[in-house]
């Protein structure tokens, strides 16, 4: 049992994460930060690889950020000894591991200093044949193994996840899911912004706008969108479609010889990473999430559902599971059902389609508003914590 003094003070909780460029887990780790209860947790990160972006936000925040130097690939024995001595002087109560490498890392340092209750946090649903890093299936692997002994709680951002990882060896008794939230003030319905992303794009008020937001990746499958436009462009429909994220720029030479294979001219607009997602969003009458393996917790689909986009996914991770009856879900790398989906929400009438995108904001309302999700990690932390016992209310299903 803790002593008073050490129960009434602040948990001191250090969050291990493997980088901080800008993917799903880390704007989480974001948004955690942002709303955790400072009365109550004193935070920590600490990021293996370089801090980016996201480390700058949540510095911001005025939680500290460091950096143990690692590089992508190249394992360094040096970032363990340094984590110890930073684990040996901050004696966090808790430390909350994010995604495998931190996993195993983070739980390599708190055995060698002694029992500093950790949990861990896994963000993939998919490691099957080639589609994953060989180090990271690797270090999955090796997880599995570590899990009956090392954390004391291991968090999934998905049912998907649970059930994948369960089946890979995981310690499914160790298994809690809470799923990613969102604030629904930033991403919300913006008429305003809807006219002004279009001004400022040329595209007439007519025109139905499907967007995609997503760094270029395979898992993505940007290419199976892009096919799917060009079948909805041989329509003439007047659609058009929007493609942001990293490394989604005119300089990709090999995503804009998709856009050229896919005759859409000017009716796609291909815009990098933008900082005004929401508002971004806001203009899109349909939003698209094309991967073909590996979600979780796809965040662009909530959080477009929060701004009342109705939403059609690929059946991977959750994503079905988000959506529910507010969207529709087709099969993985299939553009003429991507298409045909399409077709189905373009060919309802206005008032109907906006209704479904009040149903789907009115979705993440009820199960995934950040205020929720950060309460349920709140709980989780100070359960590791010896402050409190675990709530039944901890893990919501489905």
């Amino acid at each position: 049992m803790p002593s008073q003094s050490k129960a009434s003070a602040p948990v001191s909780l250090l969050c291990l994460i493997t980088a901080l460029t800008g993917g799903g887990a880390e704007m989480m780790l974001y948004r955690l930060m942002s709303r955790l209860d400072r009365t109550r947790f004193r935070p920590q990160v600490v990021s293996m690889m370089e801090l980016g972006p996201v480390g700058e936000k949540i510095r911001a925040l005025g939680v500290p950020v460091r950096s143990l130097g690692m590089r992508q690939g190249k394992p360094n024995p040096f970032a363990l000894v340094r984590l110890v001595q930073w684990l040996k002087q901050d004696k966090p109560d808790v430390m909350q591991t994010w995604m495998y490498h931190a996993d195993l890392l983070g739980s390599l340092a708190a055995k060698l200093i002694g029992d500093i209750p950790i949990s861990w946090n896994i963000r993939h649903s998919d490691l099957s044949g080639q589609e994953s890093k060989r180090l990271t299936h690797l270090t999955a692997g090796f997880c599995a193994k570590l899990s009956r002994w090392a954390p004391q709680r291991i968090v999934c951002c998905s049912e998907s996840a649970r059930t994948v990882h369960a089946a890979l060896g995981y310690a499914v008794e160790k298994m809690v899911v809470i799923p990613n939230g969102y604030d629904l003030e930033t991403f919300r319905p913006d008429s305003a912004a809807r006219h002004a992303i279009r001004e400022e794009l040329k595209i007439p008020e007519s025109a139905p706008v499907i967007g995609l937001v997503g760094r270029f990746d395979p898992q993505k499958d940007h290419r199976t969108f892009l096919k799917a436009a060009s079948l909805l462009h041989r329509d003439k429909r007047g659609a058009q479609f929007i493609l942001c994220g990293e490394d989604i720029v005119p300089q990709n030479g090999t995503l804009m010889g998709w856009v050229g294979e896919a005759n859409l001219g000017d009716r796609c607009h291909v815009l990098g990473r933008r900082e005004d997602v929401p508002r971004l969003m806001a203009a899109f009458d349909i939003a698209a999430l094309s991967s073909s393996f590996g979600e979780a917790f796809p965040n662009v689909v909530s959080e477009a559902m929060s701004c009342g986009v109705p939403c059609v996914v690929t059946d991977v991770g959750d994503a079905a599971l988000i959506v529910g009856e507010t969207g529709l879900v087709v099969p993985p790398r299939d553009p003429a059902a991507l298409a045909s989906a399409w077709r189905r929400l373009l060919d309802m009438d206005d008032h109907t389609r906006r209704q479904l995108g009040l149903a789907a904001r009115q979705r993440v309302t009820e199960r995934y508003n950040l205020p929720d999700i950060v309460s349920r990690y709140e709980r989780l932390f100070e359960d590791l914590a010896g402050r409190v016992t675990l709530s039944d209310g901890l893990v919501r299903q489905g």
